[in-house]
């Protein structure tokens, strides 16, 4: 009797000795309960791409599922979107929204969704900025210098994107508005083609993430004349900013983590604070610093703030310039 009592006494200490770790394990299998996918609109290989897999690996390492890139390209992008507009809501779909998006929401009249009312914000990754890059052809080594001599060469300036609608259009045509510059608008199809004319001095003017660019400025190739975000840039210390000669100029872009509407609360929370963390990770910085972005850490809220402004910022540009897409 007394080795079976013990038995039990055993059976049940080894019992209460588990309980307190049980509610730990519920939790963690609340979420993920499966891989998850991260929607990226572009193709593998730029910098959208690139981002959502170094946060897919950083996310499956920290919660315990797989987090998986797939890429559907399409429509700028609003393939990609829709695709995670139409999931549902439990967080195992994710989307790698960018700046591209915030333009999107104007630029395209007939889309099936509204990338405000439909994407829940649940956090950013970085910022990334740009600069405005002029052919060694342009005798103008200033913002200033540039603003009084397009004046002076009226409509003899061109102005190279990547796209009708793209970012470097929009921030071109913002710069347009703010200093009353005229430029005929030159679109092509990605950056490669643009850089090349730029080189080649068949345009004149192009408004350039500093990543796609810095090589041919530190060659002396192009002439650097101003960076787009609101602060001077690590990688290119010397060259002012666009506000310092054309106060309220801000033109950057952005990427972050989103997920359909009405995902829950707790899900966006958790995927906020992994991916913060992630953001403080010295390896991780010093990969996004080499997509040439700067770290954004925002909570959930302050994202969606961040969207809504962008979104209607670049819709008053599109209708202003009448911007339609290729």
């Amino acid at each position: 009797m007394k080795l079976a009592h013990r038995r039990k006494f055993l059976h049940l200490v080894a019992g209460a000795a588990a309980l307190p770790a049980l509610p730990n394990i519920a939790r963690a299998q609340v979420y993920p309960t499966r891989p998850v996918r991260i929607i990226v609109g572009f193709a593998a290989g730029g910098a959208s791409d690139i981002a959502a897999r170094l946060f897919g690996q950083w996310l499956s390492e920290r919660l315990g599922q797989q987090f998986i890139v797939e890429n559907r390209t399409g429509a700028s992008g609003n393939v990609a979107t829709e695709a995670v507009v139409r999931a549902p809501p439990d967080g195992h779909t994710l989307h790698l929204s960018n700046s591209t998006d915030a333009i999107n929401a104007t630029l395209f009249d007939k889309l099936n969704f509204n990338f405000i009312r439909d994407i829940l914000p649940v956090a950013s990754i970085i910022r990334t900025p740009y600069v405005m890059l002029v052919s060694l052809s342009v005798p103008a080594k200033t913002i200033p210098e540039f603003i009084a001599y397009a004046k002076g060469n009226v409509g003899k300036l061109n102005m190279a994107s990547a796209g009708s609608g793209s970012p470097p259009h929009v921030y071109g045509e913002l710069f347009k508005f703010m200093t009353g510059v005229n430029m005929v608008h030159v679109p092509y199809r990605g950056v490669g083609p643009a850089i090349t004319d730029m080189l080649g001095g068949q345009v004149h003017v192009y408004f350039a993430s500093i990543a796609s660019s810095i090589e041919y400025i530190r060659a002396g190739k192009l002439h650097a004349l101003a960076v787009t975000t609101g602060t001077r840039q690590e990688a290119l210390p010397n060259i002012p900013t666009m506000a310092d000669f054309v106060p309220g100029y801000e033109a950057s872009g952005w990427l972050g983590i989103c997920a359909p509407k009405d995902t829950p609360a707790t899900i966006v929370d958790t995927l906020n604070k992994e991916i913060n963390a992630g953001l403080a990770d010295p390896k991780i910085k010093a990969r996004l610093a080499d997509l040439g972005g700067v770290v954004l850490s925002l909570s959930p809220t302050e994202f969606e703030k961040h969207i809504v402004g962008e979104t209607e910022k670049w819709a008053k540009v599109i209708r202003a310039a009448n911007i339609k897409p290729d």
